[in-house]
């Protein structure tokens, strides 16, 4: 029978919407192998969360510690990142070395803002460090009027830097050995490099006891006068004094 070209068109029109309505029954209920394949494509569509060679705040990507001074991070340093800026090319940033891939624990580099880029950065922060970005505030040292010397320097401690910015010091604790009672005439920021506890006593008598671990990081306020003792495990600290 011979057919028209009005029939051809409804031919055509029919077979298209039964390859639409068995396109949309795949998708919803796919065999085991069309499903495999859908899901593949799918996958290399996404993009990846992490860019390769970008350095990460860990844990859960934000920073440890975030006030009107610094914005201070616990970062992943990217295998072959010798040449990589870690923190903001804006200010200047403190790097405290926690070690991994040949770098000592504890070594501290300054970079000025600006700095896009870092020549062997990698080898001096290895693979993870606390980097610490100084905002513009800047606040001058307060005047020690409480009879006690200023927390440092004092015996034992070990500085590291000192330029406009920050004084950075080395201090290991000694067990059962207190410091001497002492005023923190300004903001620091505090690195841990041991597992242990110091007990921190104000001179009225009062006492804590303050437990810390490797790369535990935090905040201290200026304006605090106390003594300290190492009462369980190690202690070993980097503490950048804020100017």
């Amino acid at each position: 029978m011979e057919r028209t070209e009005g029939t051809e068109r409804a031919a055509n029109t029919e077979g298209t919407e039964k390859r639409r309505r068995f396109v949309q029954r795949a998708l919803l209920f796919p065999p085991p192998l069309a499903f495999n394949l859908l899901l593949g494509v799918l996958l290399l569509a996404v993009p990846p969360l992490v860019t390769r060679g970008a350095a990460q705040s860990q844990p859960g990507g934000g920073p440890l510690i975030d006030n009107e001074r610094v914005t201070v991070l616990d970062m992943k340093v990217p295998a072959g990142g010798s040449s990589q800026r870690l923190g903001s090319v804006n200010r200047d940033v403190v790097v405290v070395s926690l070690g991994g891939e040949g770098a000592s624990v504890g070594t501290v580099t300054f970079e000025p803002h600006g700095v896009a880029a870092v020549k062997a950065l990698e080898h001096a922060a290895g693979s993870r460090a606390i980097v610490v970005e100084l905002k513009d505030a800047q606040v001058p040292p307060l005047k020690n009027t409480s009879g006690f010397p200023n927390a440092f320097p004092r015996p034992g401690v070990k500085q590291l830097l000192d330029n406009a910015r920050v004084l950075v010091w080395d201090y290991t604790w000694t067990a059962g050995v207190p410091t001497p009672m002492h005023f923190h005439d300004k903001d620091v920021v505090v690195t841990y490099l041991a597992d242990g506890a110091l007990e921190s006593t104000t001179p009225d008598g009062q006492s804590v006891v303050n437990p810390h671990y490797f790369g535990f990081t935090k905040f201290n306020s200026r304006d605090r006068s106390h003594t300290e003792k190492l009462v369980k495990g190690s202690g070993r600290a980097i503490i950048v004094e804020l100017k």
